[in-house]
């Protein structure tokens, strides 16, 4: 199946768009993503459908620097329930290994990997979305990520020894070399960072002893129980795709690579339908939906991926045994 990522790689995407002048979200529904779903990081996206998208937003800006300059604004906390871990590590080395070792927890399309030779240290990144799509962009913000870690782990004024990046350089390098020093070199045999090795070995001033252990046992829980089965990930693409109005099982089955036959039969074998499982997450929105007086009815229909407030009406109806106004009106009720 395509890889997924968590939707906090696209942090900060709405605001440093509209600093650009372009419009978010047109782009976001050109690949099937919903602007309203970027509030909730946790949650899995499709990896083919950011690449596309970051490469989009590049051009409509006019930026070659547009994945960097979403690198530069992102944070710590942006890499997940791993960011607890890391903060605690003992030093750069450890802190570096962890994330390179766990990074499936936040992306599924990055292969990242650590060498040292020579008293150098290098940091080579590669993506594989599963499919051939332009991925410049999506690798500039991996890299320049990676980047802006070492430097919360190694101070402000850290350089690496050089940056590299396996596409010819842009018309305008300011920003990578605002951003990475002057050591930038473009067309080379891989994506990464170059460093001095004896940058591992820098002490985390983050890091707090008697939080390790702690930090470590909750990332291990974690890690473990973060087995995503195939009925998980599509749960969270019906959530994703039911506001596009593109929600079936042909559109789920191409965001995971497979054909809808595969699906089905995943799914039989996890005891579940595409069906049963629209529904049910139809359901459990519904009643988080509804419930909010401020959303008209018509605007939640839309949300839920019914063609019209009719239909959702229905639906709901068969389902909650009420019209959605009447269930709206008992629930207000108690408060009242």
């Amino acid at each position: 199946m395509k890889p997924l990522v968590r939707n906090a790689a696209l942090s900060s995407y709405v605001e440093l768009s509209q600093s650009l002048g372009i419009d978010p979200r047109a782009l976001m529904k050109r690949v099937g993503l919903d602007p309203v779903g970027l509030a909730v990081q946790d949650r899995w996206i499709s990896g083919v459908a950011v690449t596309e998208l970051l490469e989009l937003s590049a051009a409509a800006a006019a930026h070659e620097d547009f994945g960097l300059l979403l690198a530069e604004r992102r944070r710590f906390s942006n890499l997940g329930p791993i960011s607890l871990v890391i903060r605690e590590e003992p030093d750069t080395r450890s802190a570096l290994e962890l994330l390179v070792r766990h990074e499936s927890m936040y992306n599924e399309m990055l292969h990242s990997r650590l060498s040292e030779a020579s008293g150098l240290a290098t940091l080579k990144v590669s993506l594989e979305p599963g499919e051939a799509v332009a991925t410049r962009q999506a690798v500039e913000l991996a890299v320049g990520a990676f980047h802006q870690v070492l430097r919360s782990f190694l101070g402000a004024r850290w350089q690496p020894v050089s940056v590299c990046f396996t596409h010819s350089a842009p018309a305008d390098t300011g920003t990578h070399r605002r951003v990475f020093g002057t050591m930038v070199e473009f067309d080379r045999d891989f994506n990464g960072i170059v460093f001095y090795a004896s940058d591992l070995n820098a002490p985390n001033p983050m890091s707090d002893p008697q939080l390790r252990t702690y930090a470590r046992q909750y990332f291990e829980s974690l890690a473990v129980s973060r087995d995503t089965t195939v009925a998980d990930r599509v749960r969270e693409l019906i959530e994703v795709l039911l506001p596009t109005g593109r929600c079936s099982i042909e559109q789920v089955a191409s965001s995971l690579g497979v054909d809808r036959r595969t699906v089905h039969r995943q799914l039989a074998a996890a005891g579940e339908t595409f069906s049963s499982l629209l529904n049910a997450t139809r359901a459990q929105l519904a009643e988080q939906l509804v419930a909010n007086p401020r959303r008209s009815l018509t605007e939640i229909s839309g949300l839920l991926g019914f063609s019209a407030p009719s239909a959702f009406s229905r639906w709901f109806s068969e389902h909650f045994g009420c019209s959605p106004r009447q269930w709206r009106t008992r629930k207000a009720a108690p408060r009242a």
